[in-house]
């Protein structure tokens, strides 16, 4: 029954993650899929720290958020087909910017994530 809820969770989420980047990249374009992948580092990270942190989490919830959402709302192949597109078009400083200063983002982002998870789950704690 477990693994049917989280079945479920994750196709539940991935509908709202694959919406909520769909609009991005409608509103944003190219500027959308990197929003919708930093938010997604940051999200990951703080999803990932606060629900260890905190001993009653659900499975189906986790799963759902970080593979469905997440998963559904960050997207690898844009980000590279975005660079390539710069390559093609002869851009490559742009190219070689956008490629290691995703990923260096990226990287702070989730550092960030972490950290806010940590606060907010030690916030909680102290409440009780």
């Amino acid at each position: 029954m477990d693994t049917v809820k989280n079945y479920l969770s994750v196709a539940f989420f991935a509908f709202w993650g694959g919406l909520a980047r769909y609009g991005l990249t409608e509103a944003l374009s190219f500027y959308g899929t990197v929003i919708a992948n930093l938010l997604g580092c940051f999200l990951l990270a703080f999803l990932t720290y606060f629900f260890l942190r905190k001993s009653t989490s659900r499975a189906w919830l986790t799963t759902g958020l970080g593979t469905g959402f997440v998963g559904a709302f960050t997207t690898f192949s844009s980000f590279n087909l975005d660079a390539f597109k710069l390559l093609l078009g002869g851009q490559n400083f742009g190219a070689l910017l956008y490629f290691t200063g995703t990923i260096a983002a990226g990287f702070l982002f989730a550092w960030a994530g972490k950290q806010a998870a940590n606060f907010a789950a030690d916030k909680l704690l102290e409440r009780g």
